[in-house]
């Protein structure tokens, strides 16, 4: 299998992958904070032929020292994956409400785990549906894949290694939480407010427009070489517990960057007394 062109897949382009000879192993993210159950979701229709996929037990380890959603281990995601068909010479395609906020995090994982031919559908369920294809109620047989976890396969850091990240020389740490929450005025789930010192702001909702898509690849860019971003940069990004900042590393390596994710992100730093919080806005 050739490398996908892209890592965004549309709609229409979906619909006709899915009607072909070698359809791909589409996954069903849909998550959001608070909001109800992705299952839920699920059951009220999807795209014909994905299998659901549970962020919170099948794409993360419980919550613990490691933050609120801990990478998961590899015998957990990997069944999940075999269960919903991945295969290591077929091509997946993952897809959420809209966003790709919670896509974005199996689309990570997947890279992490060793499989190269992932793509996202931008826009997500919104987009598939405005475009008039249809949504199944009909949950699909498990299947039998034989993808086989290899964990790693892109790198990560720990606390220690964002401390010393954000110390800057050559090297930006990229917040993509709300600005609200970087700068510690709000701080709704997690033990302290703030930010980890010397980290840069970088909302990750500002990587879309406003129906959920991807900004254009050169308006990424420029938005990132404003933060300090470039192809000179050593990049690495958090977020709250991992999941946006799969989104801002797929955002990045749309405009032409690779970042290192901190998978246990603010919820284990903050967790941490021995680790200072900032607060205030950007200093940049």
């Amino acid at each position: 299998m050739t490398q996908p062109a892209s890592l965004l897949i549309g709609p229409d382009d979906l619909a006709a992958l899915l009607t072909g000879e070698h359809p791909p192993a589409v996954l069903d993210i849909r998550w959001s904070l608070g909001g109800p159950p992705g299952a839920e979701e699920y059951a009220k229709g999807h795209v014909p032929g994905a299998h659901y996929v549970d962020l919170d037990r099948e794409l993360a380890s419980a919550p613990g020292t490691g933050g609120r959603h801990p990478l998961p281990t590899p015998e957990v995601l990997q069944a999940a994956l075999r269960r919903a068909g991945v295969r290591a010479d077929r091509e997946v395609v993952v897809y959420d409400a809209a966003t790709s906020m919670s896509a974005a995090r199996a689309w990570w994982l997947l890279r992490w785990a060793g499989h190269g031919h992932v793509r996202v559908l931008d826009g997500g369920l919104q987009a598939w549906t405005e475009a008039g294809h249809p949504l199944s109620l009909t949950e699909p047989e498990a299947e039998s894949g034989d993808f086989t976890v290899v964990p790693g396969s892109v790198p990560t850091i720990d606390a220690d290694g964002a401390a010393s990240w954000a110390d800057g020389h050559a090297r930006v740490l990229l917040d993509a939480r709300a600005g609200e929450r970087y700068r510690g005025e709000t701080e709704p789930v997690d033990p302290r407010a703030g930010h980890i010192p010397g980290a840069t702001s970088a909302p990750t909702s500002e990587n879309v427009d406003a129906t959920g898509r991807f900004l254009p690849a050169a308006d990424l860019a420029a938005r990132f070489r404003a933060l300090g971003a470039r192809e000179d940069t050593e990049i690495a990004v958090y977020c709250g517990s991992g999941v946006t900042a799969a989104h801002e590393a797929l955002a990045l390596e749309l405009a032409g960057l690779r970042a290192t994710l901190y998978p246990g992100s603010w919820s284990e730093w903050s967790a941490d007394p021995s680790r200072p919080a900032a607060t205030g806005p950007d200093p940049r």
